[in-house]
């Protein structure tokens, strides 16, 4: 049965849309239900639902009078005070269209706002509170000033679980007729870290070169660093075999174009599964720690990593 043919009362709620979520999604249903809902913060990861959950609010608050009732702006583009002089304010001070009260205005990315347009917005919320609602979205609301945290409900959205990004993923292959096993639906979860979105846009560049996809595909797309090719890294490494260990590392960034940071993810990830003592795994992990810093601040990755090779050599001969 298509859109069309629901009539608005069996019209299934928008709200099952936003996967891993359930106990966020249930509270903001209930609120919008309510036609009365607070200031919102939704504070968590890339990819997790906050601009869709956000977006939903709004068309299940106004119906088809949404886009004259709603404002989006990304405060990572336009960051300063007079963003929230101008835009917000001129919008907010206007009287919304339809049943509900007021009108939305969602902040997306809010903790790149500067600490001046956050003060302005402060009172903004404070004043225009009859007539607007802010939504406004981050991913560390700790970069949000208290008195903004204080006028919001802040709901906390968590990294999505293999099984929420699988019931996606089975969805769009359904609906564009992809073929795809379950051990690629693995690798693409690895690939995306939790985020959806990622998760998504890995899988639509995949989609573009074969309808069939494989875990080895994917592989070719995401550019990680495979965990069999580390393990041999590794195992050369426990064995005392620092030079072919050192030559198998190279092969996989030059041959594979991976990044150190991305072979450090990898390493961390592998640690676990090593046959060692727990005592040595948390100091290797502790030493991995350290060399992905040294990488981030701008050191040469391979000279880093043949000194995380070094220690896991070490490692292995009980030093």
């Amino acid at each position: 049965m298509t859109s069309e043919i629901w009539t608005e009362k069996y019209r299934p709620s928008q709200f099952l849309e936003v996967v891993g979520q359930q106990d966020i999604v249930k509270r903001v249903e209930s609120l919008t239900n309510s036609l009365n809902i607070p200031h919102l913060l939704f504070a968590g990861p890339a990819g997790t639902g906050k601009s869709t959950l956000a977006l939903i609010v709004v068309k299940e608050l106004f119906k088809e009078n949404w886009k004259e009732n709603y404002l989006e702006l990304n405060a990572s583009d336009e960051r300063g005070i007079n963003i929230v002089r101008e835009k917000v304010k001129n919008f907010a001070r206007t009287k919304s269209l339809g049943n509900v009260n007021f009108k939305v205005i969602f902040l997306d990315e809010a903790d790149a706002l500067t600490p001046e347009a956050q003060q302005a917005l402060r009172r903004t919320m404070e004043n225009y509170s009859a007539t607007c609602r802010f939504i406004l979205s981050c991913n560390y609301s700790s970069k949000v000033i208290d008195p903004i945290q204080s006028r919001c409900a802040i709901f906390r959205f968590k990294l999505l679980e293999k099984k929420d990004v699988e019931k996606v993923v089975m969805k769009i292959a359904q609906i564009e007729g992809l073929t795809i096993g379950m051990d690629a639906v693995e690798i693409l979860y690895e690939g995306s870290e939790g985020d959806c979105r990622r998760a998504i846009n890995i899988l639509q560049s995949t989609a573009s070169i074969s309808p069939s996809i494989t875990s080895e595909l994917i592989s070719t797309i995401i550019s990680n660093a495979k965990p069999k090719d580390i393990k041999i890294v590794l195992d050369y490494a426990l064995s005392g075999d620092f030079q072919k260990s050192r030559e198998k590392l190279l092969d996989i960034m030059l041959k594979e174009s991976i990044s150190g940071q991305d072979v450090i993810k990898a390493i961390q990830k592998e640690i676990w599964n090593l046959p060692v003592e727990p005592e040595i795994k948390v100091k290797l992990t502790e030493k991995t720690g350290e060399i992905e810093f040294r990488i981030t601040e701008g050191s040469d990755p391979f000279i880093q990593l043949q000194s995380l090779i070094a220690s896991f050599v070490l490692a292995g001969l009980g030093k």
